[in-house]
C-alpha cells in the first residue's frame, strides 16, 4: 500500500504542523489521509511506528536532494555550494531535517530512539524505518562521503583524497552553522570558497 502510506506520512507530517506530537492521534491521521485506523495500524503498528516511519522519510528526502545538489553542475564549488545551500535550506524548511541534523529535539517533535527496534511487521518499508536512524555525526559522514566521491571521480590519489573528505566536511559543517546563523550578503558561496582548497576553486 504505497500510496496510503504515503498519504498517511503526508497526514502526519502536516498535523504536526498544527499540534505537538504527543497531541497528535492516530486516528486524526487516518481521516486526514482517507484510510480506515486499521490500515495505518496495518502499515505502521503503532505511533512509535508512523514516528520512526515519518523520520526515515524526511531523512531520505534530505539524502536525495543532497545527491541532486550533487549531480546539478560540473564545477567541485558549484556543487559542494549547492549542497550546503540544500543543507541549510532544508534544515530552515522542515522541522524534522533541522532536528535530525541538529540533534535537536524540542518537545514539539517525536523523538524516536536512533537506534534500532525490534520489528515483527510485514511490511518491507516499516523494517527498514524500524532499522537504525542517523544522528547528526551519521549525516555529516554520510553528505561529506557522498560529496568526496562524486567530486574525486575514478583513480582518485588517496592523499588528494584525505583532503577533499577533510574539505568537503567543512561545508557540511558550515552549512548547519548556517541553519542558525544565515550567510550575510556574500551568501553560501562566499563562505564554501573560503574553505575550499585553491584546487577545488
Amino acid at each position: 500500500m504505497p500510496a496510503a502510506r504515503e498519504s498517511l506520512l503526508d497526514a502526519a507530517y502536516r498535523a504536526l504542523a498544527r499540534r505537538p506530537w504527543s497531541a497528535v492521534r492516530m486516528v486524526d491521521v487516518a481521516v486526514q489521509a482517507g484510510v480506515s485506523r486499521q490500515t495505518l495500524y496495518n502499515e505502521f503498528g503503532s505511533k512509535d511506528g508512523l514516528a520512526r516511519a515519518l523520520v526515515r522519510r524526511e531523512a531520505d528526502g534530505y539524502l536525495a536532494g543532497v545527491e541532486r545538489a550533487l549531480a546539478g553542475s560540473a564545477e567541485a564549488r558549484d556543487r559542494l555550494t549547492a549542497t550546503a545551500e540544500w543543507t541549510a535550506a532544508a534544515a530552515r524548511e522542515n522541522v524534522l531535517v533541522r532536528a535530525m541534523l541538529t540533534g535537536c529535539w524540542t518537545e514539539w517533535l517525536p523523538s524516536p530512539p536512533l537506534t534500532a527496534v525490534p520489528s515483527t511487521t510485514a511490511v518491507p518499508a516499516q523494517r527498514r524505518a524500524d532499522g537504525p536512524l542517523p544522528a547528526p555525526r551519521d549525516f555529516v559522514r554520510i553528505v561529506r562521503d557522498r560529496a568526496a566521491t562524486a567530486l574525486a571521480g575514478p583513480g582518485a590519489d588517496p592523499a588528494d583524497t584525505a583532503e577533499l573528505l577533510r574539505s568537503c566536511e567543512l561545508v557540511v559543517r558550515l552549512a548547519l552553522s548556517c541553519v542558525a546563523a544565515p550567510p550575510g550578503e556574500g551568501g553560501m558561496g562566499e563562505l564554501v570558497r573560503a574553505v575550499l582548497p585553491r584546487h577545488l576553486v
